[in-house]
């Protein structure tokens, strides 16, 4: 959709300002929260907006769908709620923390303590193994090398990989064992969400059908929330909750 530049600020000037007491008093028992959220993409002397006034609250512990057509925003609205994207306009809030304000080094390790991800492509480090790819991130938290590949290889026997996946690399696994590391890696120092960006767009039917489970499964035991954008519409029944994004605006 293409907007004007008169139109966009006019919009800006005539949205009711939302407080972070309002919010949080509001939804006490919201993982995350998103009021407002406008996005806008300038090209040359165009403006394309994306997102319109979108609200969602995702309660704690939930396993949240996001579905709609491609070119819908959904990939667009993942990364502003995680932090990845700053909004045009309005406010997101995880696990009560505005993050639309954060510093970027603050977003950032705030990010790492808190929210883990899952790629469409896996995003796997294809010189490191199994276990190594686990353990990066357990690293990046502080936590020591020994007690990290420790704790590398129980996450990937939760995920039913035992001890003769965790010296393999990614070219040697398939593509539903490469999920299971990716998921290995999203769960790795119990972060409280979990985003994750089509996660079975790259396997066949059973083994997607699988991994959701399995995540579903580990991500109920750990007490994460789950958002998750997906046009798989054979996943439906892991979910909590699901909302449909169509043409920038959320259909729930």
């Amino acid at each position: 959709m293409t907007v004007s530049l008169t139109k966009l600020t006019s919009s800006k000037k005539n949205r009711q300002k939302v407080t972070s007491t309002s919010i949080g008093s509001n939804y006490p028992e919201a993982a995350i929260v998103a009021e407002g959220i406008e996005m806008t993409f300038e090209s040359g002397k165009q403006y394309y907006q994306v997102l319109r006034g979108i609200d969602l609250v995702i309660k704690s512990g939930d396993i949240q769908l996001l579905m709609g057509p491609s070119g819908s925003g959904k990939t667009t609205l993942l990364s502003i709620l995680a932090g990845l994207l700053t909004p045009t306009e309005g406010q997101v809030y995880l696990l009560e923390q505005e993050i639309t304000r954060m510093s970027r080094e603050k977003l950032a390790r705030y990010r790492l303590e808190n929210v883990g991800f899952i790629f469409q492509g896996f995003n796997l480090f294809p010189a490191l193994t199994a276990a190594e790819n686990v353990e990066l991130v357990l690293n990046y938290k502080g936590i020591t090398r020994g007690v990290a590949r420790k704790q590398a290889q129980l996450l990937l026997e939760q995920v039913e990989l035992g001890s003769s996946y965790v010296n393999q690399k990614p070219s040697e696994l398939s593509g539903g064992q490469k999920q299971r590391v990716a998921i290995a890696r999203a769960l790795a120092g119990n972060p409280k969400l979990i985003m994750a960006d089509e996660p079975t767009a790259a396997l066949d039917s059973q083994s997607g059908h699988n991994v959701i489970q399995l995540l579903r499964t580990l991500a109920k035991e750990q007490g994460c929330t789950v958002l998750m954008v997906t046009h798989d519409p054979r996943i439906i029944d892991v979910a909590d909750r699901v909302a449909y994004l169509e043409d920038g605006v959320l259909k729930k």
